[in-house]
């Protein structure tokens, strides 16, 4: 399908990939960051790149620190507006996964100047500022260049109690996993750039990839919310794994209790999947243990890139209701359970 408002030209036809699925894999990632000097550490730095958190924080005093992330991407869809509001929302996501509440953000633009005309452009930023706008921040700024591929994202900054904050780290053996959106985006997307997406599965993929996670500030209030980060181009094994990996705990996930976008499962099995997924499952390698039952399509769900994707939370069994129900609250339907962290050495097993 296509929608009704696409620019003259596809912009998922200028973009050698699209969403998170432009993420380098996982483990490239690692063997990159490997070679690469130890960081300076500040005491201030509460937060920085050594177990993969979503976002630096920087300690200002007693009870506030500032959250600062950045992310862009390729086209996902060939709608201007539309992909611009996936991305901010997709950027600001990490300030909430954080525990954070945003607070500006400066916008990341290149596009091909001379394949795009200045109405498109001027649509993918209107609909990275009405998110923005949701959000309640302002652009303050940005930058700009022609690039040979359509690029935009933002820079966001946001706000947070030292205390509150939420990492990869801190998952104890207990715990209950919980998922706040459905899975399935990066399949969706890629029966969309095929022209197999119906209409009604296309404006879910939509309705879940501009659905600001809102919940995080008030998840990271509870003190039985020991871990939290957003699902994003890793797959929910790729971001379950980090924080597996920082908090030093195994995991297992229960396949049917995943959210699913609708027919994701039976775009998956007609082989709708990204290239990023095949790289995410490599990167795994034995840190990922899947059922005999489950078929290759379950896998590339487990792998699949969410653009966008929900927040997943580690939290102690007694918090578990109060969790759902601030998900509720703010309208995220599909959270849900999903499985639980085990004693053992960083893996996930799903079963």
């Amino acid at each position: 399908m296509t929608d009704s408002t696409t620019s003259p030209v596809r912009l998922t036809q200028l973009a050698h990939g699209g969403g998170c699925g432009c993420k380098i894999a996982p483990g490239v990632l690692e063997r990159i960051l490997a070679k690469s000097a130890a960081p300076l550490m500040p005491p201030q730095l509460l937060v920085g790149i050594e177990t993969a958190d979503d976002a630096a924080v920087w300690q200002l005093n007693d009870t506030q620190a500032i959250v600062a992330t950045t992310d862009f991407f390729m086209p996902v869809v060939d709608d201007p507006f539309d992909f611009g509001r996936i991305a901010a929302t997709n950027a600001i996501s990490d300030i909430y996964a954080m525990g954070g509440t945003p607070l500006f953000a400066l916008a990341i633009v290149g596009m091909p100047v001379n394949k795009l005309d200045t109405d498109t452009i001027r649509r993918i930023l209107e609909g990275g500022e009405s998110v923005c706008a949701q959000a309640r921040i302002p652009i303050a700024g940005g930058h700009t260049i022609d690039s040979p591929e359509p690029i935009y994202g933002l820079v966001a900054i946001g706000l947070v109690r030292p205390d509150h904050v939420k990492r990869n780290v801190g998952a104890r053996p207990g715990d209950k996993l919980i998922l706040g959106k459905a899975l399935g985006v990066g399949i969706h997307s890629a029966a969309f750039k095929k022209g197999d997406l119906t209409e009604h599965d296309y404006a879910a993929m939509i309705a879940s990839t501009t659905q600001l996670n809102t919940p995080g500030p008030a998840l990271a209030c509870l003190d039985g919310v020991h871990a939290m980060t957003d699902v994003t181009g890793f797959g929910l094994a790729g971001h379950l794994l980090e924080i597996c990996k920082a908090s030093q705990v195994a995991a297992t996930l229960r396949f049917d209790a995943l959210p699913l976008l609708p027919n994701a499962l039976d775009y998956a099995r007609r082989g709708f999947v990204t290239g990023a997924s095949t790289r995410n499952l490599q990167s795994y390698g034995n840190l990922l243990t899947v059922a005999d039952r489950l078929g290759e399509a379950e896998r590339m769900l487990l792998a699949d890139p969410q653009t966008s994707g929900g927040l997943l939370v580690s939290c102690a069994p007694e918090v578990v209701t109060e969790v759902l129900s601030i998900f509720l609250q703010q309208g995220f339907d599909h959270a849900t359970v999903v499985g639980e962290v085990i004693d053992g050495l960083p893996r996930v097993v799903v079963g």
